[in-house]
């Protein structure tokens, strides 16, 4: 029913607004951290062009491609955007993340940073939510593109909407854990573009090498489908088939928390 796709539009909406309030519920330490992050992708440009970026290139896939537009296929669909938007985010993220320490430590003023009275959590708890807010600016958009498929459906509406909250509450969770990554990444490095590069291998490894590793013939039984359970993109293609299970749930946010905790403890070495 058309009420109840949009229902459910709204509600995909409402859950990555309210990531952008997130940091009224931290001490006023995080959100000076998430508003002075957040000014400056916007005061360099740097979050006009990953926006931007990021849409020419799914909107080139989902509408111009021959080989993936949803226009020259035979059924109304956005399995390009949520089986392509993983490979993009595993370098755009990066390209969001790599300055968030590197550029600091490279400038001097990490030093001013950790001298406030704010607590390294909240540093880092600060700049990683104003990564993930811009990639949720990045992923607002794209609702359009469900839209457009829900008119374009014979019959209006002959989408599996299901599936498709799913994908986007999957490719929020994915967003979560590289932005995790990348962060962790940029501090480890002086250097923006290692923190990049960094960032994209620890991605791919964290997201497609278990499916690799699986297909070893040292793995039989029911052991590879194991290893894959510690890769991303396992719980990312559960939660796309529309089920939402605690256990990817847990994972992603183990996840995330595994890298800022990590994150953590490398600010934390330069206070010993």
């Amino acid at each position: 029913m058309p009420i109840t796709a949009l229902l459910k539009i709204l509600l995909v909406v409402a859950a990555f607004s309210a990531l952008l309030l997130v940091p009224r519920f931290f001490r006023s330490g995080v959100s000076a951290i998430y508003r002075k992050e957040i000014n400056a992708f916007f005061a360099s440009f740097i979050g006009y062009v990953v926006i931007g970026v990021f849409l020419v290139i799914m909107g080139l896939v989902m509408w111009v491609f021959p080989d993936y537009s949803v226009l020259d296929s035979n059924y109304a669909s956005l399995e390009t955007l949520f089986s392509m938007a993983p490979m993009i985010f595993m370098f755009l993220i990066p390209a969001v993340t790599m300055r968030t320490f590197a550029e600091e430590k490279q400038s001097g003023t990490i030093e001013l940073l950790v001298t406030r009275p704010v607590s390294d959590w909240q540093i880092v708890a600060g700049k990683y939510l104003a990564c993930l807010a811009l990639v949720v600016f990045a992923l607002l958009p794209t609702v359009l593109y469900y839209i457009t498929v829900y008119i374009l459906g014979q019959p209006q509406g002959n989408l599996d909407s299901g599936g498709i909250l799913g994908s986007y509450i999957g490719l929020l969770f994915l967003a979560g854990s590289f932005s995790a990554i990348g962060v962790f990444a940029s501090s480890l490095t002086n250097n923006q573009i290692v923190a990049f590069v960094l960032a994209t291998f620890l991605c791919f490894v964290v997201y497609l090498s278990f499916d690799f590793l699986s297909a070893l013939p040292i793995f039989y039984g029911k052991t590879d489908d194991i290893v894959q359970s510690f890769g991303i993109q396992y719980h990312y293609n559960s939660i796309s088939r529309g089920v939402i299970d605690s256990r990817d749930v847990v994972y992603f946010l183990s996840v995330i928390v595994l890298f800022l905790a990590a994150t953590v403890l490398s600010l934390g070495r330069r206070r010993w």
